[in-house]
């Protein structure tokens, strides 16, 4: 019989450095031709819309679908999961917080690959649900020392580096610029809505790493062309979803700055079919839309603990 897990369950069964792994092995499946992913759909109504993606890794038994809904009154979130092995519906699991935490377990598996091994800095730029999962991924695969936050809202921004300070345990300093935040940094990362660039080309220094996640739309940017034309590498969790909705990608190809033929996808990475970084000095740009693949893989892991400890609602 399905369960039935809700956010609560997901939370208490998902952690992050369990769950790095399981993105990780998952994007390496995908290299191998062991899973397979669909770019996400869709239904534009006014100011409703829905959205569904899905994927399968049959090498692990399950397959399934992330569909939500936005609207004026908010999001709602919920993965299907079922088994490859007999078709049945294992789960439904409530999301929200599964697609924070495998956002940034996404990010973390790009950073490991893609900044340099010695990397301490970050600075963030925006401070909301998003930045938290995206922290603790990084700081889970780099020694992350010092983060330089900012937001517009700097009382928002006050909060935010208190609480990543006692969940971290790293220093978190608010800042009162985007700049701000970037400069000196080993590793920048922008999770915003924002339609407009937040972070210029002109700030960067040799050698660091960005993770761009905010994107997802074909009308929104976080990074402005210069950012792409500087960086010696370009990758993508999905090239084929990537060239759908990265406002990144897609302004700086209109521009004549990037060709799709030369974007990167995250699983040659992890399979070492491409190098994420060849030299210290490198700039290195992930461009993060958030695959179903991912939701997969941590709908799997959550399923998986609740069966052990005998968590959720059976249907």
């Amino acid at each position: 019989m399905p369960l039935y897990l809700r956010e609560e369950d997901v939370e208490r069964l998902l952690a992050m450095g369990d769950l790095i792994p399981a993105v990780e092995e998952a994007f390496r499946l995908l290299a191998e031709g062991k899973a397979v992913n669909r770019p996400r759909d869709r239904v534009i109504l006014g100011k409703e819309v829905l959205h569904v993606m899905s994927a399968g890794i049959p090498e692990l038994g399950v397959m399934g679908l992330k569909s939500y809904a936005t609207t004026p009154q908010g999001t709602r979130f919920v993965v299907l999961l079922y088994s490859t092995r007999g078709g049945e519906l294992l789960a439904v699991i409530e999301a929200d917080r599964l697609g924070q935490l495998r956002t940034g377990a996404a990010s973390a598996v790009a950073t490991k690959y893609m900044s340099r091994p010695e990397s301490g800095s970050i600075g963030i730029i925006g401070t909301g649900k998003q930045a938290r999962t995206q922290l603790a991924g990084v700081c889970a695969v780099r020694p992350i020392a010092l983060v330089k936050a900012y937001s517009r809202n700097p009382d928002r921004c006050a909060a935010f580096a208190e609480e990543m300070i006692q969940a971290l345990g790293v220093q978190v300093e608010p800042v009162g610029s985007a700049e701000e935040a970037g400069e000196g940094v080993d590793i920048i990362i922008t999770a915003t809505t924002a339609s407009q660039p937040v972070l210029q080309g002109g700030w960067l220094r040799p050698g660091v790493h960005i993770n761009a996640i905010g994107s997802n739309w074909a009308h929104k940017q976080e990074v402005d062309v210069e950012t792409v034309s500087r960086s010696h590498i370009v990758v993508v969790d999905s090239r084929e979803q990537a060239r759908i909705e990265s406002g990144d990608l897609i302004a700086a190809v209109q521009a004549g700055k990037l060709n799709w033929e030369d974007v990167v996808e995250l699983a040659d990475v992890v399979a070492g079919r491409v190098p994420g970084r060849r030299s210290p000095e490198e700039i290195t740009l992930f461009e993060s839309q958030g695959i179903a693949l991912e939701d997969v893989a941590a709908a799997r892991m959550v399923y998986e603990r609740a069966r052990e400890v005998g968590a959720g609602q059976v249907f």
